[in-house]
């Protein structure tokens, strides 16, 4: 079974640089989308065999986070539950008889880390929601963390240090998830390969020269990581900041 993720950055416009034929090349099982940046009815956007979820911000134009799947879920969720959490459209949860699928666009620290009380708040509650999920049966987590784990995750570790992203706060929040039970595919794949990004600045032609920050993730319950075949970042696909991160999982809906 193959799942993508990518935070497409406005899905409209990367619908106008070739959605649709990256999609349907990547061939997924499960699609997961973050910051469309949509409102219902905003789009018409199908693909044949497949279902979609949209969560949606109240905001126009902000956040937003989408799952197209070919296997039809036994329930679905939006956000968390807790409704400081949940206006802004960043989560979608799918439940299948074996596994959960959830999809995230967790908050941003922003300039000055006006936001970074609000992020650590964000990040203890997301870890005990899939604390929660974990506990019923193992968890599939994918999209954008808004942060870059170790050194080896982004170009310029160190004139980057406690910017929004790469603070000891949010670096800590990450270790605390992952020791609560899930695995880092990417990482645990390839834990010495650096200079491999999923995200880079707008600034500076940054991409032109791999600039770059791993923020873009698929973490997977503990006991599930070896059912894992492997795990991709598409650094050759365009069209957002961000680019497609993948993984390939031996496991039945």
């Amino acid at each position: 079974m193959k799942l993508i993720s990518w935070n497409v950055n406005g899905l409209r416009a990367v619908c106008g640089k070739g959605f649709n034929e990256i999609f349907e090349k990547l061939d997924a099982d499960f699609f997961c989308l973050q910051e469309t940046k949509l409102q219902a009815g905003q789009i018409d956007l199908a693909f044949l065999g497949y279902q979609s979820f949209w969560n949606y911000a109240d905001k126009k134009g902000y956040s937003g986070t989408a799952i197209f799947t070919r296997h039809t879920p036994l329930s679905v969720a939006y956000g968390m539950g807790i409704d400081e959490h949940d206006h802004e459209g960043r989560i979608v949860t799918l439940e299948y008889e074996s596994f959960f699928v959830v999809t995230v666009y967790t908050p941003n620290s922003q300039d000055g880390l006006r936001r970074l009380d609000y992020r650590m708040s964000w990040d203890d509650d997301f870890r005990a929601y899939l604390q929660k999920l974990d506990q019923q049966k193992p968890v599939l987590v994918c999209g954008d963390m808004n942060v870059a784990h170790e050194e080896i995750d982004l170009k310029n570790p160190k004139t980057n240090h406690m910017n929004a992203g790469f603070t000891d706060e949010e670096r800590s929040k990450f270790t605390q998830l992952l020791n609560a039970g899930f695995t880092d595919t990417w990482r645990r794949l390839h834990p010495e390969l650096g200079g491999v990004y999923s995200w880079w600045s707008y600034r500076g032609n940054a991409r032109l020269n791999n600039a770059g920050w791993r923020i873009d993730y698929w973490l997977v319950s503990n006991r599930l990581f070896n059912a894992v075949s492997d795990a991709r970042i598409h650094t050759d696909i365009f069209g957002s900041d961000h680019c497609p991160v993948e993984i390939d999982i031996d496991i039945n809906s």
